[in-house]
């Protein structure tokens, strides 16, 4: 929905307010706190600027000679990436722009208000073989493609081998629609395509291997576990075929010619999905990654920041069992023991420069809550150990009880507060995503809204156990 795109876009320009603000106001002592929030805001612009132009990205990946360019050449219907025999004939990922004419479709099933005579503006980015670029390499070419990218086209062009496997667990970890592309079914009998497209339906766990190759018998079902792609047979680039020409003058000649592209169920099935979610898968690939970005400032803020944020535990510490030894009555106790975890965790915020969001507000006065309550089982155990509380031995002048009691509630109050800050910490780094118009909000409320046969609905399961296993580990 257009409410999806407009929620990450808000989302998108709080966060990055907030953290050109926090450049602007402090001054970052750590060289290494200051290149990470550089290099992070730089991600959180490129995001937000990806979702303004409103250009969904669609990067092909696949070993080596499994026609990678041609899939992307059928699809827009001309040669524009160079193809041959030759192995390696894209070295660097290249794009090329490619505009979508959407064809209406009915509510319920779409999801994108998009009016019939637009049309979507899609970037096809082609990749080098996953096999014949340099392992470091490699990886960081496809992590930076695999980031950049909306949908993932993986081609294939018979069963899968052991670098097969390996490069399509790592995308599928990457929490993007997939679309597995069985390319070269001109090659193949019917028999032998179904075979294959079976065994790929069996994705992907094998005991064995013989050679290279995966035997069908070595699959082991995994659809309990999250899928999130779909298995489309094509024949991007038909080898030529022999036709045999009969002349007016009984000449025979033989030619070859080559069949045009069997592409049509592989755009079909793109086009529909951008036509239903493409602006949604937009907006939720844009909060993915500035989700990331974000968790990134946050960690290495509380890091590098350590030393400044237990020095400032510590103070607050002490002067906090300081008042408690010397005040005598023990609701004002209480009552300054809240106030002054309050300050503690707003100064604490303010080293760090994270928010305090509502998340983080409703576990931390949980805390508080525990630590207001320690103080007063501390003045009612000590009352019943030594006959009276605090109040009383103060009311009644025994300096020697007073001072057992105030030593004993000290000690307990500067444990809670040690206790508070600890927390604060650990709730301020991982709640900064949450909260009112939050990077993981706006998450959970477009995931919560799509439908079911949605490639979004496929996707869900991971990506909400990315936001919830993040959640968890403050708890």
């Amino acid at each position: 929905m257009n409410n999806h795109f407009n929620q990450a876009r808000s989302s998108l320009k709080q966060t990055l307010t907030r953290y050109h603000h926090l450049r602007r106001q402090r001054r970052i002592s750590h060289p290494e706190l200051q290149a990470t929030l550089q290099k992070q805001l730089e991600v959180l612009s490129t995001n937000l600027e990806k979702l303004e132009q409103g250009v969904i990205r669609i990067a092909v990946f696949g070993l080596v000679s499994r026609g990678k360019s041609a899939v992307l050449n059928a699809l827009l219907g001309e040669k524009i990436l160079q193809t041959g025999p030759l192995n390696g004939v894209t070295q660097w990922p290249r794009s090329v722009r490619w505009s979508v004419s959407l064809p209406q479709i009915e509510e319920p099933n779409r999801i994108d208000n998009i009016e019939e005579q637009n049309s979507i503006q899609v970037e096809l980015i082609d990749t080098p073989g996953l096999d014949e670029v340099a392992g470091q390499v490699r990886g960081e070419m496809a992590k930076d493609v695999t980031r950049q990218a909306d949908l993932i086209l993986f081609v294939v062009s018979g069963d899968l081998t052991r670098t097969e496997y390996d490069a399509l667990a790592e995308l599928q970890n990457a929490h993007k629609p997939l679309i597995i592309v069985f390319n070269k079914i001109d090659l193949y009998t019917e028999s032998e395509q179904d075979k294959i497209y079976h065994n790929l339906q069996q994705l992907i766990k094998t005991k064995t291997l013989e050679g290279d190759n995966f035997y069908a018998a070595d699959f082991v079902d995994i659809s309990q576990k999250s899928a999130p792609f779909e298995i489309v047979k094509v024949s991007a680039e038909p080898a030529p075929i022999q036709l045999r020409i009969e002349w007016p003058d009984g000449k025979i000649t033989h030619e070859w010619e080559s069949p045009p592209p069997q592409i049509d169920e592989l755009k079909q099935i793109i086009v529909k999905l951008l036509n239903r979610e493409g602006r949604s898968l937009l907006a939720l690939n844009a909060l993915v990654q500035a989700r990331e970005a974000e968790r990134i400032i946050a960690r290495q803020s509380v890091e590098l920041q350590a030393s400044e944020a237990e020095e400032l535990i510590w103070k607050f510490t002490r002067y906090k069992a300081l008042a408690v030894a010397l005040n005598p009555i023990a609701i004002l106790d209480v009552l300054g023991a809240t106030i002054s975890d309050l300050i503690l965790i707003r100064s604490l915020a303010r080293l760090y420069g994270l928010p305090m969001t509502s998340y983080e507000a409703g576990k931390l006065w949980k805390k508080i809550l525990l630590s207001s309550g320690g103080l007063l089982l501390a003045e009612m155990g000590s009352g019943w150990i030594l006959g009276f509380g605090k109040s009383a031995a103060g009311l009644a002048t025994d300096l020697a009880n007073y001072a057992g009691i105030a030593i004993t509630q000290a000690s307990i109050s500067a444990y809670l507060t040690y206790t508070v800050g600890q927390a604060a910490q650990v709730y301020l780094e991982k709640g900064c995503t949450w909260g009112e118009n939050g990077i993981d909000t706006a998450i959970q409320e477009i995931l919560n809204q799509v439908n079911r046969d949605s490639f979004i609905t496929r996707l869900k399961q991971d990506i909400e156990g990315s936001s919830q296993s993040h959640y968890l580990e403050a708890d």
